[in-house]
Order: C-alpha cells, then structure tokens, then sequence
C-alpha cells in the first residue's frame, strides 16, 4: 500500500491535521513543529493528542514526518543563530515524544562561509547534545540541491554527519526528489544508478521517507525549485517509477508541490492509481 500525503497547516491542532489528511485520501502527513519562518511553537494541547492518535490508529494514518522551521540553522557562522537552532532542536525532540516513533526531518544547514568540514562537526555536535537514547523518535537529514553554502547536497556530506553522531540508531535521512535532481543526482534515465549511489554511501537500510515533488529546473541547476508532478523536469514518468521502486515504494512519500487541498488530493489518487 501506497503512504502518500502532503504538509499540512499545524495550526489547529493535531486532529484536525487528521482529518484534513482523510478528507484528501492521504494515509500519512507532513507538518511543521512551529512557525517554518520563525521560531515560536503553539503549547501541547494533551486531550488534542489523545484525539488525535486514536483517531491515526482507527483511520490507518501513520509514518508522519514532522518537519523543523527552515530558520533552523545548526551549523550559521553566527553563535547566537547556531544556539536558536539548537534550543529549537532540543524543544521538538520533547514536543515529538507526544507522537511517538514518527520521523523528525530538517534541513542540514548552511555553513554561510565557515566551510563544509566545520558546517558537518557543527551539525553532528548539536545532534549529540540533544538526541536521548530513550526518545521514540528518528531525526532524517535531508537531501538538498546544495544552492548556496547549504550542506547536504552531496550523499558524502550527509553521511559524514551520520558517522559523527552517538546515537546512529536514532538517524536516517529523507530524500527529495526536487532537490536531488536539482543537484545532480539524475533519477529520470538513471534512478537505478542513483539508488545504487546512495546505497554506497550511506546505505538504503537509512533510508526513511521520501519528499516527492517535481522540479522547475534541470539537473544539476542547484535551484531547489518544487513543482507539480508531471508539470517539471523530472515528469511523471520518472516519478512513477520512483514510487514504485522496490526499494522505495514502503516507505512513505510527502508532496511538497505548489498546490492548494485540491492539487494535492488531485496528485495523492495519481499516485495511488500508478502504484503497482
């Protein structure tokens, strides 16, 4: 069975992020632990969650991926950002304990000049201080286009953040499809290749939800620009494939594409009409 979905608004709560996913056909969600432009979180509603996970469990939604605010910066040559990131990072790592065993994605980071070496001992040293061997969650390093000073924009530099972390047992990484055809990785005439490659280096088995999006630009451009399925560079073809993959298609899938509830359920019943 096909998990597919797409960012919903957290703002009203956890249910109803539930039922907005039932009412689109999706069987799994992507949300944002607070403000993606700021750094403020709305306070645990605890009766909201007890709805909210009993309504998951008789609805079959599961697989979440929660994602950190995009000025989450761990590795930002400025003290005081890195700081910011890391009490964020340590606030989610409690407030994901209230749905346990979901995954946690974010964004590496940008070392904004320091260099990639000092950017990935900066990265990993803020997951060793926050990540617990007693919490429920996986913490997913993105793929990235690698535009700018951003790390992970390279298979390499996501595994040299894994081998510098304690607790390897409670990371994985998330692949986007956008940002790695925008960073060479071409998954339209070599998928096979690309998967072959990402074994290699940092191993499927870390592999733990995938971001499925479209891209406006063509490979290698480093743009990191999302766009509806089939209406990009990669095409529908290309994205059939990857949900369908053996080594993909049990893992869950979350569309970050330009759409309104509409779009998105539109593309949520493509893709589970092409999944075999």
């Amino acid at each position: 069975m096909l998990r597919i979905g797409n960012h919903l608004p957290s703002s009203k709560g956890y249910l109803a992020m539930a039922k907005h996913a039932t009412k689109l056909n999706a069987n799994t969600f992507a949300f944002f632990t607070r403000n993606p432009r700021g750094g403020s979180a709305k306070p645990i509603d605890e009766s909201d969650i007890q709805a909210f996970l009993a309504y998951t469990q008789e609805h079959d939604i599961d697989h979440l991926v929660a994602h950190a605010p995009y000025t989450m910066n761990l590795c930002s040559a400025k003290p005081d950002i890195r700081q910011f990131g890391l009490n964020m990072l340590k606030d989610d790592m409690v407030r994901m304990e209230y749905t346990p065993n979901q995954y946690y994605n974010f964004h590496p980071g940008s070392h904004t000049g320091q260099g990639v070496e000092t950017g990935i001992e900066q990265i990993a040293a803020a997951l060793n201080e926050t990540l617990t061997p007693e919490q429920h969650t996986i913490v997913l390093l993105e793929t990235m286009a690698g535009k700018g000073s951003e790390i992970g924009g390279k298979f390499e530099e996501l595994r040299a953040i894994l081998d510098r972390v304690t607790l390897q047992e409670k990371m994985g990484v998330c692949l986007d499809t956008c940002h790695i055809w925008d960073g060479g990785y071409n998954i339209v005439d070599d998928l096979d290749g690309v998967l072959t490659e990402f074994d290699r280096v940092i191993g499927l088995d870390r592999l733990y939800a995938v971001h499925l999006n479209d891209s406006m630009n063509p490979c290698g451009s480093h743009k990191d620009r999302h766009q509806k399925l089939g209406q990009g560079c990669i095409g529908l073809e290309a994205l059939t494939r990857v949900v369908n993959h053996p080594a993909l298609k049990d893992l869950p899938f979350i569309l970050e594409t330009p759409n309104e509830d509409e779009g998105y359920a539109a593309e949520i019943a493509m893709m589970q009409e092409a999944a075999q």
